[in-house]
């Protein structure tokens, strides 16, 4: 088996033909092109899960505050919210948005996190499948197998756009987690791997055009909080797909519409803490006030 992650469709298409899941074949693929044990290649999967649980575990500190005093206890609040019956769209969707919220500020807090697809946009995948898994008793090995549909689309868009803010904007980071958090939701719900492949395409979809603005060049404002807008974004995507609902534009137009879309961007709308929020009155206070 060669796979050759040009398309989405692609594994889809495979996946279809052979009557298996995205990530059963992905999984194969790596299995022989790396020359190693599918056994081996899944426990290396399960470390990073695992990775993923301690930092939601971690990040819901009360006392976790970054050392530029931006970010640090939003996901405590947001589950002690949740726990006392005060948010207001149910237990689910307020835990997946805690555990956002905690990844995010554990990384800008200097903890382990991994970058799925990248530091910034770290929190969205592991939030949208604990919560989930949490919520319907999913076994862990079927959400560790979820993560190679998760890395597949990543690889395929990382391939064919961009997963860097500095290159396509917000948009290719907490846009590309959407999609491949939705896409391992999909699949991991019981979607067949044509709607895993419309739960990419309405993903980014729903994100095209974010721009990535740091306040004070710093991973965290506004990017903590866009985490927990990428889960919310995944959970939609999901919920479309497996309904039945398509996408008019196809998942790989959609994918090249978001690389010229970063193309565009100016430079100050791309990392460079020179433009939209970061920008603001409040946004070069806080840089002055932090950097001097």
């Amino acid at each position: 088996m060669k796979l050759s992650y040009n398309t989405v469709e692609e594994l889809a298409q495979i996946a279809e033909s052979s009557g298996k899941r995205i990530s059963d074949i992905v999984l194969e693929e790596q299995s022989q092109s790396m020359e190693l044990p599918k056994k081996q290649i899944y426990e290396t999967m399960k470390k990073s899960f695992q990775v993923m649980r301690e930092s939601v575990k971690n990040g819901m500190n009360p006392d976790l505050r970054s050392s530029s005093g931006l970010s640090g206890g939003a996901a405590y609040k947001m589950k002690r919210a949740v726990d006392q019956g005060r948010n207001h769209f149910g237990y689910l969707f307020g835990t997946a948005m805690s555990m956002a919220l905690a990844v995010a500020e554990y990384n800008s807090c200097m903890g382990q996190i991994v970058a799925a697809p990248t530091a910034g946009s770290c929190g969205v995948l592991p939030a949208a499948l604990i919560s989930v898994m949490e919520d319907k008793n999913i076994p862990e090995e079927d959400v560790v197998m979820s993560l190679f549909t998760a890395s597949a689309v990543g690889m395929v868009i990382a391939k064919n756009a961009s997963i860097s803010g500095a290159e396509g904007g917000c948009q290719a980071e907490v846009g590309s987690a959407s999609a491949m958090a939705a896409c391992a939701l999909t699949e991991l719900l019981g979607g067949d791997p044509n709607m895993v492949c419309t739960s990419c395409a309405i993903a980014l979809k729903n994100i095209l055009g974010l721009v990535c603005d740091p306040v004070a060049g710093l991973v965290e404002v506004p990017c903590v909080k866009r985490n927990a807008m990428g889960v919310a974004n995944a959970f939609v995507a999901c919920e479309l797909a497996c309904a039945g609902i398509h996408s008019t534009i196809p998942t790989e137009e959609v994918i090249q519409s978001m690389k010229r879309i970063g193309q565009q961007l100016p430079t100050s709308l791309k990392e460079t803490a020179e433009g939209g929020l970061a920008a603001t009155p409040t946004g070069c206070r806080l840089c002055k006030e932090i950097f001097g």
